[in-house]
């Protein structure tokens, strides 16, 4: 299998650099997902732009990260399922929340449950949803805005998680103990 390089500043492509020092200021550390998406500065601009566009959404804080974490378990992502429970985690989400999505449950908050619903039903479908469904989630009070938006959403972490099967990114020392949380609190 070919290994995919976790770049530093020092062997990045020149391209990739100013994406790997803003995430080491922000965060305080690379990701290794970004360090591999490294390897083809296209991919981690394109990456980083959608999520900073991502994160101008109609959205909450905390809905944005159900999303973001909704699709990273859709998609069974090793790597993007703890890094988006501990985000979640930090954006205020509650933690019953943040399980049952991780297990692929009903949440017990029923606008919150539309929203998860919608975005799997989404994924599942290749957005080819029903009136009745696209219905409901309007109904649930979320706009026609939010739908698209979900989209959005359902590319950004597509470009991650396979990013993360391809390449089998390593998880993060942070991200290790939140990869053996589920069903379990974490402090």
């Amino acid at each position: 299998m070919a290994e995919f390089p976790l770049h530093t500043r020092a062997t990045a492509p020149f391209e990739a650099k100013p994406f790997l020092d803003q995430a080491g200021q922000s965060i305080g550390y690379v990701p290794a997902l970004l360090a591999q998406m490294a390897e083809a500065p296209a991919l981690l601009e394109g990456y980083a732009t959608l999520g900073a566009i991502f994160r101008k959404c109609g959205f909450s804080a905390a809905e944005q990260q159900l999303v973001l974490l909704t699709v990273a378990v859709e998609h069974q992502s090793r790597y993007c399922t703890p890094a988006h429970a501990a985000r979640a985690r930090a954006a205020e989400l509650d933690e019953d929340i943040i399980d049952a999505i991780r297990r692929g449950q009903p949440i017990a908050d029923p606008r919150l449950e539309i929203l998860r619903g919608f975005i799997v039903r989404m994924i599942r479908s290749g957005g080819a949803l029903s009136e009745s469904e696209l219905r409901a989630f309007l109904d649930a009070g979320f706009t026609r805005a939010n739908a698209l938006e979900i989209i959005l959403a359902i590319g950004l972490k597509t470009l991650s998680t396979y990013v993360g099967h391809i390449a089998r990114t390593p998880l993060d020392p942070p991200l290790i103990a939140d990869a053996l949380t589920v069903g379990r609190r974490v402090a």
